[in-house]
């Protein structure tokens, strides 16, 4: 499932980070690439441990926190600390797929994948997120403030920036529900779940709601790994 949700970020804490990372020290972004990516990453990204990065992280994890579009679509397990990079101009990332595992100490399966855009679209040229899948070639610009959600396992890649900066945070996911498909069923049933709740009078009490929760519920049982 790939699915753009908007505005995680307010404008005012958009800013914030914004402020903060104009005078943040960025390094080569190839400390975290794996052996495959390395060859063909070039970005700038801010240091894993710095205190910034994991102040603004979990800023973001916050924001996420407040998102129930998030929770619905990645039913987290676990969520690696938020990073973030920058795309210059004449820098970008060819096509890769991401670790199946991050972290040493305590590893985590990488189930899902999120970019959360923080620069203005008309800031930069270039630097889309492309990702490929069955359906075919996704090419992702993002408002500031919106993030795009895609399974790890996707062929991707960002286009080089031929113009401006692009900064974005990025991290994985481990889900409760390993897989895709199931994840896309369970997110399918839950909104709708949640837009007759609006829609239907008395729907605490309307008997077809409540069964249809109950199917949510056990079918979230049968399939969820803890």
């Amino acid at each position: 499932m790939l699915l753009h949700i908007e505005n995680i970020l307010t404008a005012e804490e958009l800013a914030h980070i914004d402020h903060l990372l104009t005078q943040a020290e960025f390094v080569d972004g190839r400390i975290t690439a794996g052996y495959q990516s390395t060859a063909v990453k070039n970005n700038l990204q801010l240091t894993e441990q710095s205190p910034l990065a994991n102040k603004l992280g979990d800023l973001v994890l916050a924001a996420l926190e407040r998102c129930p579009q998030f929770t619905s679509a990645a039913l987290p397990r676990r969520i690696y600390p938020p990073l973030f990079n920058r795309y210059a101009t004449g820098m970008g990332f060819g096509n890769h797929v991401d670790n199946a595992v991050r972290g040493l100490s305590h590893p985590m399966r990488t189930d899902l994948s999120v970019t959360l855009f923080l620069s203005k679209p008309d800031d930069y040229d270039g630097g889309e997120l492309v990702i490929d899948d069955t359906y075919g070639c996704h090419h992702v610009k993002l408002p500031a403030g919106d993030l795009v959600l895609y399974p790890a396992s996707s062929l991707h890649r960002v286009t080089p920036v031929t113009r401006g900066a692009r900064t974005a945070c990025f991290f994985w996911m481990q889900s409760m529900i390993r897989d895709d498909a199931r994840r896309r069923i369970l997110y399918d049933m839950d909104q709708a779940i949640i837009g007759l709740h609006r829609s239907v009078p008395n729907s605490l009490e309307n008997p077809e709601l409540l069964r249809l929760a109950g199917c949510y519920h056990n079918l979230l049982r049968q399939w969820v790994e803890l």
